[in-house]
């Protein structure tokens, strides 16, 4: 049992490093590990997170879009519901406690979760995406190919981590990983 869930936590850390070093976006590409890892699809979920990547638009002030991602999945397995919103259960502490636990995994490895400041960490230096000549020195210092993808691969990691000591997931699923990802398309901008 536990080799599998090793299995599991290998898997989504492959899928969120694999995810972004081939089509960037960190959001998305943790969410689509996590998803893919654990065949939990939600397209709705994944489209929503299109425009949070480089701290949120790519700019950089706001949070990491990896740590975004798996907070949104977490509350996906223990959330609020729409048709329960007066919360009198008060479901949302719970959810923002187990939130917490992610929260505490990026501050003890990288100090922060606003984007700018772990790139500080990260590369020494924090980068403005939308300018084309911050978003090639990006690049060149390994923005796609090793430290993005990284955080991401330990973002879906961590997530599941959590998930797991919280109970969220079915025993199966948090034991076996996916048969299937989905499938990968060459070629996409990042």
């Amino acid at each position: 049992m536990v080799e599998q869930k090793d299995k599991v936590l290998k898997k989504a850390y492959e899928l969120g490093f694999d995810y972004e070093k081939q089509y960037g976006g960190c959001g998305q590409c943790v969410m689509a590990a996590l998803q893919d890892t654990l065949d939990m699809p939600n397209p709705s979920l994944f489209k929503a997170l299109s425009g949070y990547a480089g701290g949120g638009a790519t700019v950089g002030d706001g949070s990491c879009g990896a740590y975004v991602a798996g907070i949104l999945f977490l509350g996906t397995l223990r959330g609020r519901e729409r048709d329960n919103f007066a919360d009198p259960e008060r479901i949302r502490f719970t959810a923002f406690a187990t939130a917490r636990r992610l929260h505490k995994k990026f501050i003890d490895e990288f100090g922060s979760i606003i984007c700018r400041e772990m790139q500080m960490k990260l590369f020494g230096r924090p980068y403005y995406l939308p300018d084309p000549d911050e978003m090639a020195k990006f690049l060149a210092a390994g923005g796609h190919t090793v430290h993005c993808p990284a955080v991401c691969g330990k973002a879906a990691q961590w997530a599941i981590e959590v998930a797991r000591e919280e109970g969220l997931l079915p025993a199966e699923e948090a034991a076996t990983p996916a048969k299937k990802a989905a499938p990968a398309k060459k070629g996409t901008a990042k």
